[in-house]
């Protein structure tokens, strides 16, 4: 009885924006004058897909995170399992709340569920307040002349830069409220209930034992952030694609779940080139990367089955090849180019692959073995820990050639030359190719001879190394007739990067 008298809560409903600063519906809430009740709700049936296993192993160290956060603060996080639209609706009626506060997440299926959340929830009195807490835009609110939305990247990047949204300028002002948990607030489950947590393998090994390179929460995402400005910035622009040297900021998969914002980004990206004017160059890359991830968003909404379905249907017809033993071997980083087979390796055991060996690799997939784009992209976001709704699909249909302002059908990717000018010591591909002999040199016969046998005899010098499961001049001239055919525009001549 005492809980229908007491003043009623806000509820704040935490998604994909597990973060306490620099989010405008956390704001919204304490400022509100009403107590807050957080709430996570493990709901898989609202989203587009659910989470891949290595994402899972991400979230689950996100929330305790963010409930250590709030038990700082005098509160704690509850959480629940089921239908978010019932337990809502429930928790609103039991406690006479009258606000639900949550973020955006751009997730085409999430979109249309919150539509209904929003109805079911006014009928009971109560109303659904949403806030985008993700990007920097919402998608597609920026568009061409024509007033279509955008489908090239560049145009796009100009007119977010003219738009103003990338000079951020934040509130450094603490935001105050009740955050006090009263003990009649619900006690919700444990963490563990979610079941969230990797099941070693019937060996008993820990497979995700290589993610613990990675810190996730809010706390580490502003570590890993002052980290990069300070260490790496400098250099990102010209070395960003050397996978040796590792300059990139694994952000990723924090802003993957909200644990840090792009507008916190953008702002100590700008402080640290007003300390420091060397910095503008790569500061000037890593701000277009960011903006890659908006361009995806747009594309999303524009094509919510984007991990399923062409952006270009024009490629519906296209020839795949059935392979599972290539599709097998290329998963387990065993097809016998050491670029390839290192970032495979390095995404299995570590749950993340630097991007320009995940374009090598996607490349080999589609256009060296011609398996179907979405194989690959489905592995990619079981085993990333950043696998993103929009990123993950947008990229790989970029690299497919099926996707907006994708890379032409005849750039295919040469994963020797990657390797000679990106790995040009072999560092990369020794950490995860046991027995790698560091001379850039060994594999240079691959690139000038065509003939298989010898590649053979030159893989020995790895031990226990495979040998290439398809010659790369064979293989590219298959997918170049493959993409020719897939229309009657295509260009006469190719050429490989």
């Amino acid at each position: 009885m005492e809980k229908h008298d007491a003043k009623p809560p806000v509820i704040l409903w935490f998604r994909s924006d597990l973060r306490l600063h620099d989010h405008a519906g956390v704001a919204a809430a304490l400022a509100s004058g009403q107590p807050v009740l957080p709430v996570y709700i493990w709901d898989e049936n609202t989203a587009t897909r659910p989470l891949g296993a290595a994402s899972k192993w991400w979230l689950h160290r996100s929330l305790a995170a963010l409930g250590s956060d709030l038990r700082g603060r005098g509160s704690r996080l509850i959480i629940e399992r089921g239908n978010a639209q019932i337990i809502l609706a429930g928790l609103a009626q039991e406690f006479k709340a009258r606000t639900i506060i949550c973020s955006h997440t751009f997730d085409p299926e999430t979109e249309v569920h919150d539509r209904h959340l929003s109805e079911a929830l006014a009928d009971i009195g109560a109303e659904l307040h949403r806030h985008n807490t993700t990007l920097l835009t919402l998608p597609n609110s920026l568009t061409t002349q024509a007033g279509q939305p955008f489908r090239v990247f560049t145009p796009f990047y100009k007119a977010l830069q003219a738009s103003g949204i990338c000079d951020v300028r934040l509130n450094s002002a603490p935001v105050t409220g009740e955050w006090s948990t009263p003990d009649r607030w619900p006690q919700g489950l444990a963490l563990e209930a979610l079941g969230l947590e990797p099941k070693p393998t019937p060996s008993g090994k820990d497979w995700a034992a290589g993610f613990d390179g990675f810190k996730p929460g809010e706390a580490g995402a502003r570590g890993r952030l002052r980290s990069f400005l300070k260490n790496h910035l400098k250099t990102y622009a010209e070395d960003r694609d050397r996978p040796d040297l590792d300059l990139t900021s694994h952000l990723s998969p924090h802003l993957r779940f909200g644990e840090i914002s792009p507008q916190r980004i953008l702002f100590e990206t700008a402080k640290a080139v007003e300390a420091d004017q060397e910095l503008t160059v790569g500061a000037d890359k890593f701000r277009a990367e960011l903006a890659w991830r908006e361009f995806s968003y747009g594309l999303l909404a524009q094509q919510p089955r984007l991990d399923r379905v062409n952006f270009k249907r024009d490629f519906d017809s296209f020839e795949w090849r059935d392979d599972d033993a290539g599709f097998g071997a290329w998963c387990r980083g065993e097809t016998g180019y050491p670029m390839v087979d290192a970032g495979m390796r390095e995404l299995w055991q570590t749950g993340y692959m630097h991007n320009r060996v995940r374009m090598v690799a996607a490349s080999f997939l589609v256009k060296h073995l011609l398996i179907d784009w979405r194989r690959g992209e489905q592995w990619f976001w079981d085993c990333l820990l950043d696998a993103d709704p929009a990123n993950n699909p947008a990229s790989w249909q970029w690299v497919a050639g099926c996707g907006a302002d994708a890379a032409p059908y005849f750039r295919i990717f040469n994963p020797i030359t990657q390797a000679e000018k990106f790995d040009p010591k072999g560092q990369y591909r020794a950490r995860y190719i046991p027995g790698y002999a560091q001379d850039d040199m060994r594999l240079a016969h691959m690139k000038k001879s065509r003939d298989p046998a010898e590649k053979v005899d030159k893989s020995h010098h790895i031990p226990d190394y495979t040998q290439p499961i398809v010659d790369h001049a064979l293989a590219r001239e298959r997918a170049l007739a493959t993409y020719k055919r897939r229309s009657d525009d295509m260009y006469r001549h190719g050429d490989e990067e």
